[in-house]
């Protein structure tokens, strides 16, 4: 079973997040925040990777750090996507349990059938 979290903002599509490491956020990194419009988060993790990069081509014995940065994105990864929710207006509203994310949509909709319009507006739920 994966956990999910539920975002919700007003009259605005519901977004569920799961929880645990992200393997599109360890191989991926930046690329993957912007995928998920969490903008902030991706220029500072651009930047993070600059500074790392500079810092070990002066310092080689730093090249760890090239290896720990992309495993904190995997490991914080959701967490960053959350807080670029936050910032969007969305709030933490529910967290389920489920196989999948379409069996949690379907959990999320038995539980709060008044949702049902959200998940089916232009734009559908992400």
């Amino acid at each position: 079973m994966r956990v999910y979290t539920v975002h919700l903002a007003g009259t605005r599509s519901p977004v569920l997040v799961r929880e645990g490491f992200s393997i599109g956020a360890l191989v991926f990194g930046p690329l993957w925040l912007f995928a998920h419009r969490a903008w902030l988060a991706g220029v500072l993790t651009v930047a993070a990777e600059i500074v790392a990069a500079v810092a070990m081509v002066r310092f080689p014995a730093l090249w760890p750090l090239g290896l720990a940065i992309p495993w904190l994105f995997g490991l914080f990864g959701q967490d960053l996507r959350r807080a670029a929710l936050a910032r969007r207006g969305y709030a933490e509203n529910a967290v389920i349990a489920a196989r999948n994310e379409l069996e949690a949509c379907a959990r999320l909709l038995a539980a709060r059938p008044e949702l049902a319009p959200a998940f089916l507006a232009p734009g559908g739920w992400s």
